[in-house]
């Protein structure tokens, strides 16, 4: 029975934070984005996210997204850079394929900044992919 059971693999789909300037508050934020870079859109797109360390936690989030379509990116939160010295996890559940994904995305402590930037491609800006 056990291998009837089959828990697919979350591929082309990630999470990254991207420092970008924020008209509204006419600075520079931390936001969390969730990247579908496959050839068809994802559908009923949840996220739970929670920062983590020890003793100290924050709230539990949730984020209904809806539809990522392909080859594109929707915002899921802004990051406050307190929460960097934190483990900051998002596990994102989706379906496709008519089958339901799920994978944990975690940022650890402390490797948030600017020293880790780097391009990110569907988004076309810099920033910081989840492991």
């Amino acid at each position: 029975m056990k291998k009837d059971i089959e828990i697919p693999v979350v591929k082309n789909v990630s999470v990254a934070i991207i420092h970008e300037w924020n008209e509204e508050y006419l600075a520079k934020d931390w936001t969390v984005y969730i990247i579908n870079e496959r050839q068809e859109p994802i559908e009923m797109v949840l996220v739970v996210s929670k920062g983590f360390d020890g003793d100290r936690k924050t709230s539990i989030m949730r984020h209904g997204i809806g539809v990522v379509g392909a080859k594109s990116f929707e915002k899921i939160e802004m990051l406050q850079e307190d929460l960097f010295a934190l483990n900051n996890e998002f596990f994102v559940t989706f379906f496709a394929d008519n089958k339901l994904y799920e994978k944990k995305f975690i940022f650890k402590k402390n490797t948030i900044g600017e020293a880790n930037l780097a391009p990110v491609s569907v988004i076309n800006k810099d920033g910081i992919l989840a492991k």
